[in-house]
């Protein structure tokens, strides 16, 4: 069990079951990621006498909240149970009232959180509260995955940012794309494929470089059956504003909700013709390089309540944001076939050295997704 944030507060014993319950908790919360923004995606369960007697997840749009999900499912049972729940319960007045009140007035005996909520109108005020109301609250029970799980959550109250999900496929001897006049490559099979449309539908955003714009033409949605409601914010980087009007991407922005972030001397007239398709434009300032910079670019989406992104944006975006430590998660995908001839490469020296360096990253998963490899990489806090 991880520390509390609080460690002055004395923490009572934990119970062997503790640990399995907290896990179904964190999974109820995993399951809305992508849904849930502005506010974290948080579960939680109500268990007496060892069997969980109610469930809540944070609601599409983020409220309800899970806490009084998972009371209103168990009903009058909750009283003398206990709440498990991935993130500190509230403790502020806002569109809906603290959850710490709805738990002390349902009467739950005891809860077990896993992590303190940095937001400054909580930050262990809603434990306080619990205990004032003679609550037994212990904080802490799987403290690490909670945290994978709120990371978003926090860093957009910590650092002003989302979390990022760097995805990148590769050919076998490391290559992303084909050479200029090459079509484009389909690396990874339909298994690869549709773990990643599982894993845009876990992210309030997906984001490109207008290189991966411009070559690739995507759409940049969620296509897995039963995910269709999943529709992520499409970002692309265009510090000039060359994004296509008969693109995918422009074709579909009255539909879908789309975002370019160019750089202040982007012409604008292009600005004119993209908005005229339903395109939303926002300038920001450019890095020493002369592109968008990258840190102002998410410090905009956080603003706009975005705490999750996923960035599909090739090797120069990639490079970036491992570079200025942004890369939150790195997902990488390699096929068995390799290329065998001149092309991009999906990682410089320098970027895969950085992945491979146990002080900045660590593997927290190495395995198969049908006929590819699949390796996830964990930034180090």
């Amino acid at each position: 069990m991880n520390a509390p944030a609080h460690p002055s507060v004395s923490q009572p014993a934990q119970h062997p079951a503790d640990a399995g319950f907290m896990a179904e908790a964190i999974a109820l919360g995993v399951a809305g990621l992508g849904l849930a923004a502005p506010n974290p995606s948080v579960g939680a369960v109500v268990v007496k006498d060892g069997v969980v007697i109610g469930r809540g997840a944070t609601r599409a749009g983020g409220r309800p909240h899970a806490e009084t999900e998972a009371l209103r499912d168990a009903g009058d049972a909750a009283r003398g149970a206990t709440l498990y729940v991935s993130l500190e319960p509230c403790s502020h007045h806002g569109v809906t009232p603290p959850c710490a009140d709805a738990i002390v007035r349902a009467g739950v005996a005891r809860v077990v959180s896993a992590l303190d909520d940095p937001d400054t109108r909580v930050s262990g005020r809603g434990h306080k509260r619990l205990r004032d109301a003679g609550v037994e609250v212990l904080v802490g029970v799987g403290a690490r995955e909670a945290r994978r799980a709120n990371l978003g959550h926090i860093l957009r109250i910590t650092e002003g940012r989302p979390m990022v999900t760097l995805k990148l496929a590769e050919t076998a001897d490391g290559f992303a794309a084909g050479s200029t006049h090459d079509q484009r490559l389909m690396i990874t099979g339909i298994e690869a494929n549709n773990r990643v449309q599982k894993m845009r539908a876990q992210h309030d955003a997906i984001m490109v470089g207008i290189g991966t714009a411009l070559a690739d033409d995507p759409l940049l949605t969620v296509r897995s059956s039963g995910l269709e409601h999943h529709r992520p914010l499409r970002v692309v980087l265009d510090t000039h504003l060359r994004l296509r009007k008969r693109s995918r991407i422009a074709a579909t922005a009255h539909e879908r909700k789309t975002l370019i972030l160019c750089g202040a001397d982007a012409p604008a007239e292009r600005q004119i013709l993209l908005e005229s398709v339903g395109i939303d434009i926002v300038r920001v300032p450019l890095d020493q390089d002369g592109h968008v910079d990258l840190r102002q670019a998410l410090h905009v989406l956080a603003k706009r309540g975005v705490t999750r992104v996923f960035s599909e944006g090739g090797p120069t975006i990639a490079r970036r944001l491992v570079d200025l430590g942004l890369a939150d998660e790195v997902v990488v995908f390699t096929s068995p076939k390799p290329l065998g001839r001149e092309g991009v490469l999906s990682l410089d020296r320098d970027t895969r050295d950085a992945l491979g360096d146990a002080m900045r990253f660590d593997v927290i998963e190495d395995g198969r997704v049908g006929v590819d490899r699949l390796r996830i990489y964990e930034r180090r806090p």
